[in-house]
């Protein structure tokens, strides 16, 4: 079975909400839609207060090409203009909108016939649509889409593996929308004329497999892989599908291949297919500490709060909520902040799920190094970090570090290692600057 080197086998934590079909979530009163949900240049503002919005209408956009436009997810009015907490927890400018009583959804303009657009076109349809990665990372999907001249595409890589725990979102879009997720393929296939797609899915969902397997087509290939974390992560999944190694410094067009996650592809279809701005997403709410787990479709720009609400709740006294997933999730310091495009879960752990060691002297087992996918030396770089030592985290190669958390999760002696290399990283990036 493929995979890729090192790595951690979490416990999964998915049987909670594995079996629940994906529900709608219900329409929220109050949304609030930062201008900033994606990796590069924040949008402006295209409305002001008092106004009147509809669902899927553009009310925020920027002129830099790295970037992504930001739409209602609701009809109603816009009650405010400002600053407001944000799951990367600082404030950004967000934009406030009472829902109305009528609870419009979005009418699709489609189907179009894509068969029919260029290249150039599907990107602008996408561009149109606000689409980022839906699988955490963000970056904007038509950037994506338009690799650098001279470095062509052959393979797109779709990305089912899900490997976080507790997360079940994109194996109940496996199941549910499978043809949906094809023609999306099919589409990024067109936009960046490759000839060959992959979508790799880990083997703890056989009927995920099995079911994307009856719905491909000849130049798209369903391959499983080694149930591993991070086995999802874009280098890892290239090396374990296609035996290529991405550089150091560099990205998957730097081999010739594309990756997607499965949400983004079923976005794709959706912008492509029916014109329809990023409005909604999947995600998984769960952990000992929701009374209701679910798998729910859910209007951007809904409130943590809403949504636990929606779940029946808290219980069992949790001391912690997540955004994310537990490995590379980040903590929440109040439920008044907003689902945005990149958020996959919503986690609510007990104070047991939840509790972190006292970190103790490293006792040099070198368990870090063999399970860091990076080929890293997570236990130096940590020791340098701790000291201030940055140029060395630098020369050691701390900024090929993907942050996936294996390291601080196999320690034995329970050092936060991968916050240690969060600050270098951090640092290094400030002095470079």
């Amino acid at each position: 079975m493929r995979s890729f080197r090192g790595g951690a086998h979490p416990e999964e934590h998915k049987l909670a909400t594995r079996f629940r079909p994906i529900k709608r979530a219900a329409t929220p009163q109050r949304v609030v839609i930062p201008m900033q949900q994606h990796i590069g240049a924040p949008c402006e503002p295209l409305v002001k207060k008092g106004d009147q919005v509809g669902v899927g209408q553009k009310i925020g956009d920027a002129d830099a090409f790295v970037s992504a436009p930001v739409h209602s997810s609701v009809s109603g009015k816009v009650v405010a203009i400002e600053p407001y907490p944000h799951p990367l927890r600082r404030q950004v400018l967000s934009v406030v909108i009472e829902a109305d009583k009528d609870d419009q959804r979005f009418e699709p303009k489609g189907p179009n016939d894509w068969f029919e657009l260029s290249p150039d076109q599907i990107r602008q349809k996408i561009r149109e649509a606000g689409l980022v990665g839906l699988g955490g990372a963000a970056f904007p999907t038509h950037v994506k889409l338009s690799p650098p001249k001279g470095k062509p595409i052959d393979t797109v890589i779709i990305n089912g593996c899900e490997c976080e725990p507790y997360l079940t979102c994109d194996h109940r879009l496996m199941l549910e929308q499978p043809g949906e997720i094809v023609e999306g393929a099919r589409i990024i296939l067109k936009a960046v004329k490759a000839t060959k797609a992959y979508i790799g899915i880990e083997s703890n969902k056989p009927d995920a497999i099995a079911l994307m397997r009856k719905t491909a087509e000849p130049d798209i290939e369903v391959v499983v892989l080694k149930c591993k974390y991070p086995q999802g992560a874009e280098k890892q999944l290239i090396k374990a599908i296609l035996d290529r190694e991405v550089p150091s410094g560099g990205l998957p067009f730097d081999v010739g291949v594309l990756v997607q996650n499965v949400g983004t592809t079923r976005a794709i279809r959706d912008a492509v297919v029916e014109d329809k701005p990023l409005i909604e997403r999947v995600i998984t709410v769960t952990g000992s500490g929701i009374r209701y787990p679910a798998n729910l479709r859910v209007r951007i720009g809904t409130l943590l709060s809403d949504l636990i609400e929606e779940c029946g709740g808290v219980m069992n006294n949790p001391s912690k909520v997540i955004m994310g997933g537990p490995m590379m999730g980040l903590a929440q310091f109040t439920l008044d902040v907003p689902v945005i495009k990149g958020t996959s879960g919503v986690l609510v752990l007990s104070h047991e799920e939840a509790m972190l060691e006292e970190p103790k002297a490293c006792i040099s087992c070198a368990k870090c190094v063999d399970g860091c996918p990076a080929y890293l030396l997570p236990a130096l770089l940590g020791k340098y970090a701790e000291k201030g030592r940055f140029e060395d985290c630098e020369r050691y190669g701390v900024m090929d570090c993907i942050e996936c958390g294996v390291c601080s999760y196999i320690c034995p002696a329970r050092r936060p290692l991968v916050q240690l290399i969060k600050l270098a990283k951090a640092e290094i990036t400030k002095r470079q600057k």
